[in-house]
């Protein structure tokens, strides 16, 4: 006679070990919030600066992406990570989110509520100029740009050095239905030992700029252009990736007809984790 299978258990056992789980998850936080006590004790006497450490937390996500499997989807992921992050940032060291407002009021206010919750001030500027300005006025405060366009070249503010500079750009996980999808540049003052650097961005100078010097240099990099009628020319945001290099652009820019006026680095950023729209498979 053949045994029966075991029967399921009941909806009062699964909610019991949900229970169990949702209380674990909160004695955790709560022991994360003790670690990060004591390491607000150490840094009063070994570091000093800003608490922000893109490099890490680019490792950090990566991680995540690779080992998250399941009905849970990736964007919840990734969006609780990055609130436990940026809060426990805070508390070590508080900071304002300063947010261009300028390409989309909504899409922008997203994407600060996605990477930095609630409990990070929110600070809404008209301009992007407005936004780094008060991050250069602040003592770590952090500004969010859109990373696509600009009605004005923005980034020349950020060559001088001592400076604030782009220090990541999101979101890190890219995919077309991702719920706080306006790319955008994070801006700040960060320790150079913190910085990830697979993506240096370049504030470039040029004369002679026009609709054939873009498609020179479309294929080779990501760049924001603000035209210059001064000098007959534009100032350039541009992305460079370990494939190329700044000599490569500066060579393109003057094979195309343009002469180039002056390059600075202004900052960098990790690569973007690119997943399909479903996420990464289970």
């Amino acid at each position: 006679m053949s045994q029966r299978p075991p029967a399921p258990p009941s909806l009062q056992e699964l909610r019991k070990e949900i229970d169990a789980i949702d209380e674990a998850m909160h004695r955790l936080l709560m022991q994360r919030g003790d670690i990060i006590d004591r390491l607000i004790q150490v840094k009063q006497t070994q570091e000093v600066g800003s608490a922000f450490r893109p490099a890490r937390e680019a490792s950090m996500m990566r991680e995540i992406v690779q080992r998250h499997r399941g009905i849970l989807p990736l964007d919840t992921v990734e969006s609780i990570w990055r609130v436990i992050i940026s809060t426990f940032t805070y508390v070590q060291a508080p900071f304002s989110v300063h947010a261009d407002i300028s390409v989309s009021e909504p899409a922008m206010r997203d994407s600060a509520r996605f990477h930095f919750g609630f409990t990070v001030p929110y600070v809404a500027h008209f301009s992007a100029q407005a936004a780094v300005e008060a991050v250069a006025k602040s003592k770590g405060d952090l500004a969010l740009v859109s990373a696509t366009s600009s009605r004005t070249p923005w980034w020349l503010s950020l060559e001088e050095k001592g400076a604030p500079k782009i220090i990541a750009r999101m979101p890190f996980v890219e995919r077309a239905d991702h719920p706080a999808a306006l790319p955008v540049f994070a801006i700040s003052r960060v320790p150079d030992s913190a910085l990830v650097t697979e993506v240096e961005t370049f504030s470039v100078r040029v004369s002679g700029w026009n609709a054939e010097v873009a498609r020179a240099l479309s294929p080779l990099a990501e760049i924001v252009a603000v035209p210059d009628t001064a000098f007959d020319g534009a100032a350039l945001l541009v992305s460079v990736t370990s494939a190329t290099s700044i000599d490569k652009i500066r060579a393109a820019l003057i094979e195309a007809g343009a002469s180039v006026r002056s390059t600075a680095l202004v900052g960098s950023h990790a690569t973007r984790y690119t997943v399909p729209p479903t996420g990464p498979k289970s």
